[in-house]
């Protein structure tokens, strides 16, 4: 998956979730794919947020010093 930056990648998560919420008929294969996308991004924002709370965290050190 192309790296995305976290907004972009939450309002895919939005639309996403959206997506469900509007469909009546859901498609299994087209549910599962937005399902393991969906699950995708989640798994890309969770790295993405630990790098910016390490990030954080060194400058926190850096004024403390």
């Amino acid at each position: 998956m192309k790296k995305q930056n976290i907004k972009q990648s939450l309002a895919k998560l939005e639309a996403i979730a959206k997506w469900f919420e509007n469909e009546r008929d859901i498609d299994v294969e087209e549910g599962l794919a937005k399902v393991k996308e969906g699950a995708e991004l989640v798994k890309s924002l969770k790295a993405e947020l630990k790098e910016v709370e390490n990030q954080f965290e060194e400058i926190k050190r850096e004024l403390v010093d």
